[in-house]
């Protein structure tokens, strides 16, 4: 049994040899790989990306970044294609082949049907002179020297360099197209990573309650309305609503540590000035970055005539999965 200095010795050995292989691919980038990104960006139709074994698992994972940011894409499995789902492949569509050796049986036979039907073939191979390299019009250089596995067996590496490569297609193309975070959002609504694109601030605090006093409110009041509105905060405002203070529960804890007398205490007396605030309309990520730069739990939201509107707490953000 291996100790624990050579598992994790085997372990950056491997995380070492895989990123030398990646940084490599650098020096294989061309003209085609240009021409490559290019012809799709142009291109009218969709991307299908196929491959067999493992290369298949690189094409479907390829598939969904594509289609996340912004370059429609089909997954179609290499064998599956010459078996009736080439049916798949539309006219003015791309298709990347992913192959490490580029002369699989399946490759030989699906690549003659592809360019009988005048598709254009992007090649991803370690291979360059392969029947796939040679037979694709755009080849984009995959090689790595040797796999992780101790036997140079098992697709580690090439899987990697695979990988990476169609990284950089994605990322170009999404460049190229100008591709915002607002796109991604539309294509990422669900979960935290949707919420964090499209949640604002007045999604939060619409079902919050909205604790407020006057300044001249007496300590007492200020502390049922704390402790009514379950927020832990009140905003001090005036008459037309504009805040002028905030008193937290934190506020009266430290009043009461240092009085007992607050028959004649008013908000005005214990409340802080100029407290922070962000709009309604800000991105509640934002709401989570002005939390934790300034060290407090809640934030006051105005709207574009600086009156108060609501309140976004930290609990508000960790129930959508945000913090």
């Amino acid at each position: 049994m291996k100790n624990s200095s050579d598992i994790l010795s085997i372990a950056k050995e491997t995380l070492l040899s895989q990123s030398n292989a990646i940084a490599n691919l650098a020096n294989l980038l061309n003209n085609s790989f240009i021409n490559a990104v290019n012809f799709i960006l142009n291109s009218k139709g969709r991307v299908i990306v196929t491959g067999i074994g493992k290369s298949a698992n690189i094409a479907s994972k390829i598939v969904a970044t594509l289609n996340s940011t912004g370059t429609p894409a089909v997954f179609m499995h290499a064998a599956d294609a010459i078996h009736g789902d080439l049916g798949n492949v539309q006219q003015n569509d791309t298709v990347i082949c992913i192959s490490k050796s580029g002369n699989t049986p399946e490759i030989k036979v699906l690549v003659p049907l592809i360019k009988n039907s005048n598709n254009k073939i992007i090649a991803i191979t370690g291979n360059p002179d392969s029947f796939l390299g040679k037979n694709a019009d755009f080849m984009l250089n995959s090689y790595v020297e040797k796999e992780v596995c101790p036997n140079n067996l098992a697709p580690t590496s090439s899987t990697t360099a695979q990988l990476v490569l169609g990284d950089a297609l994605a990322v170009c193309l999404l460049e190229l197209r100008g591709f915002t975070s607002s796109d991604f959002a539309k294509y990422h609504p669900g979960g935290a990573l949707g919420k964090r694109l499209y949640l604002r601030v007045s999604d939060l605090v619409k079902n919050n309650e909205l604790p407020k006093v006057s300044i001249s409110d007496p300590l007492t009041k200020v502390i049922i309305e704390i402790s009514e509105k379950r927020l832990g905060v009140t905003a001090v405002v005036d008459k037309n609503d504009s805040i002028v203070g905030i008193i937290t529960d934190g506020d009266i804890r430290r009043m009461l540590a240092k009085t007992t007398k607050i028959d004649e205490l008013t908000a005005n007396d214990i409340m802080s000035k100029n407290p922070k605030t962000i709009h309604i309309d800000a991105m509640a990520i934002d709401a989570l970055d002005a939390l934790e730069n300034n060290s407090i739990t809640q934030i006051l939201a105005i709207d574009d005539s600086n009156k108060y509107v609501g309140v976004v707490h930290l609990h508000d953000l960790i129930k959508e999965g945000i913090f």
